[in-house]
């Protein structure tokens, strides 16, 4: 695990970076929420996040991220992972945002637990709006009949959309393309359903100036923040 002075200066890093590429775009930074990725690190991690006034975290497993949050109450958590729906019952009512919400299958079980405790659950859907077969996601042709589902739900609050570009380190030019296709459904729906979506969660430390530069208003960062782990940790 890092330091937090170590953490602190890639902090600033990253925050510089997201300026950058707000200043080229023509977008304030204040429009654009880091939200550190804490999976496969100790509940220290979150800590750190504490210290340098981050308190909202993502993470990609349900039971890594329960049992951070028994010592870490003052952080809010996304679910940023794929949501397997037998472990639904799990997440309504603990997560912040659950921005993996990719099927009517897991629409139907969050809107019941939530309804079932009384709680309105924040979501975003997830689009595989670069159409790669190796990411989950809603197809793009799909996302006006889920959504409008979703908005009929009273139990919950969809407030945007979430995508994975596809991994293609040689051309930028395809997470652009993925973020593009993002904001433009989003718009579209916008439109169709009357209604503004705030949210759209696009990019991470390898392609944060192209999301920045298609709208993205957040930014999920892990290694960019914390280092690559070693193996044997």
């Amino acid at each position: 695990m890092i330091s937090e002075k170590e953490f602190s200066r890639n902090l600033s890093t990253v925050k510089e970076q997201i300026e950058k590429a707000c200043d080229k775009y023509g977008r304030s930074a204040e429009d654009i929420t880091l939200l550190p990725v804490t999976k496969n690190w100790s509940v220290d991690a979150v800590k750190i996040c504490e210290v340098n006034g981050i308190k909202r975290v993502g993470e990609n497993r349900v039971q890594e991220a329960l049992q951070k949050m028994e010592s870490t109450p003052g952080t809010d958590y996304d679910l940023i992972g794929h949501l397997q729906s037998n472990k639904a019952k799990m997440v309504v009512g603990k997560f912040s945002c659950i921005q993996s919400v990719d099927s009517f299958k897991i629409l139907d079980k969050l809107a019941k637990i939530a309804n079932e405790l009384n709680v309105k659950q924040p979501i975003l859907l997830q689009v595989n709006a670069g159409e790669d077969p190796a990411k989950f996601g809603i197809s793009i042709e799909e996302v006006t009949e889920v959504l409008g589902k979703a908005l009929n739900l009273s139990s919950l609050r969809v407030d945007g959309f979430m995508t994975i570009a596809p991994y293609d380190p040689d051309n930028n030019q395809t997470a652009r393309d993925c973020f593009a296709n993002l904001r433009k459904l989003r718009d579209a729906m916008s439109e169709i359903y009357n209604m503004t979506f705030k949210d759209l969660s696009m990019g991470m430390s390898g392609d944060l100036n192209e999301a920045i530069a298609e709208g993205s208003t957040m930014i999920r960062v892990g290694s960019a923040l914390f280092g690559q782990r070693e193996k044997n940790q």
